[in-house]
């Protein structure tokens, strides 16, 4: 992975007066950034030894610098347009949801296509999707697209369905029920082919500036042709490349391995799907939905998932997959192990594939992930927004099962490598928010620290790239961090005692803002990628 092919002019600079969080010294104050990397760490006083010999110095003030978070499961195009365009997710009910729907139809006259996202109905007083004949009405007939927060469904009107010949023959048609599965996919691809380039364009702008704006140097963005189009996906790795801002890497969800590669991809992974997802019943369990009489779909089975993994790993590219429920874990852990016994451990665990979500663990399968080096690319947003007793994963599931789902400890304790990511749009673009659900999981026993969720969302993201050199402000790493306005910085973890502890300085553990739910979450004031500011917050 290249780290920019923008003709830069990289200058030596000097941040100094704030706090470093840096391994290489807990109590560092001061950093030198030279030719795109960390030259140099270490304390107030050594500082002044460099001021003479730079191109800038930067006065931090006090401010807090970390790395640059990764967010390693991102849908970019989809992210910018409801960021630009129909949001749902604050539509408290159906009701609010028709008044947004016809308010952005009635701004928006000359669009081909509507696309909007976010809605709920678990969360709304009708408990129902609005009706196709509603949107039509809504919309004055055309074209909509409206997925579900999860993306797994969606409800459209007519005209677009008219677009897609055949579809109403397709798996997951159910007239009058949103669309899943097959007919989904159809669907979504017709909404997206109808954007123009220029539409396309600035909702990739639009998303990778927000991205920077929240200290996010680095998105993995999951492309594949049931998710978006080639075209998007091209265009999005040329944009990040000849334009400022978060770096992007590529994974292209496809069993073509070599149609992968040639679009740029770094893997065949990403949304490949094993199954769908709880909020639309299209998890693939081994029983059945407590609040449904069936075990959701299966896209793949073991053998399928063990030819990817063995072709995948003969080409030298990452293998990955979406797996949430606990029977396509299962189909995914099986065939890896039996591509495992194929090519031999050793390069099963050195190719780092990645399993997305993985959300309904057994200790068998947490043991496996172990055993076979998958990275659990996982999103913790997914536990504030859904979890707890009254939450959809306990409607869904019963509360005894959902008490399992997300279970980050156990991962850690077993040495599964962790990145942390939101599925944006699916949950927002929030990373300090992610590190604080991970750390205030809303099941106690699967709560991990501050620090290891800080960890997994700075440094796990690129060790599931395969970079072991960054994430970190260490000499030699690439200079991707973010300046933030923090208050006092603690260590906490998921035992009181030992955060109360951990603020004695001679712990020597370097702290991170304080995460406790209902205070303020900090402000990035810059983000710099590979040494160049891709935000500066005005008036900072």
């Amino acid at each position: 992975m290249s780290e920019t092919s923008i003709e830069t002019e990289h200058r030596t600079v000097l941040l100094r007066g704030g706090d470093v969080h840096s391994p290489a010294d807990p109590f560092a104050t001061a950093m030198v950034v030279e030719r795109g990397h960390v030259a140099w760490v270490g304390s107030e006083g050594a500082a002044d030894a460099f001021a003479s010999g730079v191109d800038e110095v930067v006065d931090l003030e006090g401010a807090l610098v970390t790395p640059a978070f990764v967010d390693a499961h991102v849908h970019t195009t989809a992210t910018g347009l409801a960021l630009t365009g129909l949001d749902l997710s604050s539509a408290g009910s159906l009701a609010e949801a028709a008044d947004l729907i016809r308010a952005y139809a009635a701004a928006r006259p000359a669009d081909r296509i509507l696309i909007g996202h976010g809605w709920d109905a678990a969360r709304w007083p009708e408990r129902r999707a609005p009706r196709r004949e509603e949107l039509d009405e809504l919309t004055g007939g055309r074209p909509l697209y409206l997925t579900r927060i999860d993306v797994h469904s969606a409800v459209v009107t007519t005209a677009l369905l008219d677009l897609v010949p055949g579809v109403r023959d397709r798996t997951g048609f159910r007239d009058g029920e949103p669309l899943t599965g097959d007919a989904h996919h159809a669907v979504r691809a017709a909404a997206y082919a109808a954007l123009s380039p220029a539409q396309r364009t600035e909702a990739q702008r639009a998303a990778r500036a927000h991205a920077a704006s929240l200290g996010i140097g680095t998105l993995h963005e999951c492309g594949g042709p049931e998710i978006s189009s080639e075209d998007d996906f091209t265009g999005l790795l040329d944009l990040a490349r000849s334009e400022p801002g978060p770096r992007v890497v590529g994974y292209w969800a496809d069993l073509d391995v070599a149609r992968a590669r040639a679009l740029g991809a770094v893997g065949a992974a990403g949304d490949l799907f094993a199954d769908g997802s709880l909020g639309s019943h299209t998890a693939c369990l081994h029983e059945a939905y407590a609040d449904g009489a069936h075990r959701g779909v299966a896209h793949l089975d073991a053998a399928a998932v063990a030819a990817h993994v063995v072709a995948a790993t003969e080409a030298g590219l990452q293998a990955g997959f979406h797996a949430i429920g606990d029977a396509a874990v299962g189909a995914v852990v099986d065939g890896v192990r039996a591509a495992a016994e194929k090519l031999g451990l050793a390069r099963i665990r050195a190719a780092r594939h990645r399993v997305e979500h993985a959300e309904m663990l057994t200790p068998e399968t947490i043991a496996a992930f172990a055993e076979l080096g998958l990275t659990a690319s996982v999103q913790p947003a997914f536990d504030a927004a859904w979890g707890g007793e009254g939450g959809m994963y306990a409607e869904r599931l019963g509360a005894e099962r959902a008490r399992t789902l997300n279970p980050y400890a156990a991962l850690l304790r077993a040495g599964v490598p962790l990145a942390f990511g939101s599925d944006s749009p699916v949950t927002p673009l929030d990373p300090w928010g992610t590190v604080r659900a991970a750390a205030f999981h809303r099941t106690p026993e699967h709560r991990i620290s501050v620090r290891a969720a800080f960890t997994a969302h700075t440094r796990g993201g690129w060790r599931a790239v395969g970079r072991d050199d960054a994430g970190t402000l260490v000499p030699g790493a690439p200079a991707d961090y973010a300046i933030w306005r923090a208050d006092e910085l603690v260590v906490q973890a998921p035992d009181d005692r030992v955060a109360r502890w951990s603020t004695d300085p001679r712990s020597g553990t370097p702290g991170l803002p304080d995460l406790t739910p209902g205070g303020e979450l900090p402000v990035c004031l810059r983000t710099v990628v590979f040494g160049q500011s891709v935000f500066v917050r005005p008036n900072a």
